[in-house]
């Protein structure tokens, strides 16, 4: 089902908000927290990588592969190229952010996958592995029949919004767990970070509403309905 509004112009108030996000995760990785590594004595710096490469990497870019079906002018073949590859990209960095936070555990002497954000994150992680290989063998290579792919199709769109939605809100249940630990040691709770913190995972939330928001707006472009062509795009739902 589609609301009612023109995907075209949400797609932009999405696009401002995910450069506002990054931005702000890098301020606060590298300003606040000292900065970026793969190898280094402080371990801290190894675990910087966690929120940029899980919020720039893939909430941002997983965003924007749902959304380009949307927000491109071009044609079908090379909009659903780039959702591919997005979101390939998107999967690939999500799990280098996830081996940062396990490298960070284990030079620090941190035990793995006890909490709560951690569970979920594996599962989301997987789930989304699992949506990339089976969509890439159905809807691309070899690619299924037009009855499969028809009948896939809006169980394909529902699950990635599921994925992606959980995907948020374990992002923004990493936030406050992070900052909780930072206050716990001695953090100002009404300092700049804090806020800072706060606000990028409201941003977070803002960008991924209109994410799901442009996913389920009537496309420009969208097929009437006497059309016989299967359309990829998540105005199907």
């Amino acid at each position: 089902m589609a609301v009612g509004i023109n995907a075209l112009a949400v797609t932009f108030v999405a696009h401002a908000l995910a450069v506002i996000a990054a931005i702000m995760v890098l301020v606060w990785s590298i300003s606040y927290r000292g900065g970026l590594a793969w190898e280094a004595t402080n371990k801290n710096l190894i675990f910087n990588l966690h929120p940029v490469l899980m919020l720039i990497g893939f909430i941002i870019l997983g965003g924007e592969a749902i959304i380009s079906y949307k927000s491109l002018p071009l044609e079908k073949p090379v909009k659903k190229l780039i959702h591919l590859i997005l979101h390939a990209i998107a999967l690939a960095l999500g799990i280098f952010g996830i081996c940062a936070a396990f490298k960070n555990h284990n030079e620090s002497g941190i035990p793995n996958l006890y909490s709560l954000h951690s569970w979920i994150g594996i599962g989301v992680i997987s789930l989304y592995g699992f949506q990339w290989v089976y969509s890439f063998i159905v809807f691309f290579f070899p690619g299924g029949s037009t009855n499969l792919r028809s009948g896939l199709l809006p169980w394909h769109a529902m699950l990635g919004l599921f994925v992606y939605i959980l995907a948020v809100g374990n992002a923004a249940l990493g936030f406050l767990e992070k900052l909780t630990f930072l206050e716990n040691g001695g953090l100002d709770k009404y300092g700049s970070e804090a806020f800072l913190i706060n606000f990028t995972a409201i941003i977070t939330i803002l960008f991924a509403t209109f994410v799901v928001l442009t996913a389920s707006a009537k496309s420009p472009s969208a097929p009437s309905s006497n059309d016989d062509t299967v359309d990829y795009s998540y105005s199907a739902i």
